[in-house]
């Protein structure tokens, strides 16, 4: 076993049976998914947080809230936005909140928790695409 692999914690095939899991049920397909409907469910000032322990689902969190607060895809060129779509909040953590290290002390499985939250506004939702960039 290479080096690299030995000092992870846990044992090394861990991380192939999570990948079989998360492909098997399409957790990342049902996450994406329940974001939409989950942030077009709140009402203004309403706010959702996410626990993410997993870095795929992490960035399509990520990637859903930054979407929600800028949907514009219009291209970098133009001087002002012509696509017409409106923001639907805001993002309240620019950085996801991490446990503490006291807390992993205490709790050995929170040390890849990652939180994150979103604030909705009064815009209205016209459904939304998130990609996994």
């Amino acid at each position: 076993i290479p080096m690299k692999f030995q000092k992870m914690e846990g044992h090394p095939s861990k991380r192939t049976f999570q990948a079989l899991r998360i492909e098997l049920n399409g957790e990342l397909r049902v996450l994406r998914d329940a974001l939409s409907s989950m942030i077009g469910s709140l009402k203004p000032g309403g706010r959702i947080a996410i626990i993410t322990f997993h870095s795929l689902e992490d960035r399509i969190v990520k990637n859903a809230f930054r979407t929600a607060e800028n949907p514009c895809i219009c291209p970098p060129q133009l001087p002002q936005c012509v696509c017409g779509r409106k923001s639907l909040g805001k993002v309240i953590t620019r950085k996801p909140i991490i446990p503490s290290e006291e807390e992993m002390q205490e709790n050995s499985r929170s040390r890849s928790a990652k939180l994150r939250v979103f604030e909705r506004n009064d815009q209205k939702y016209n459904g939304l695409e998130i990609d996994f960039k």
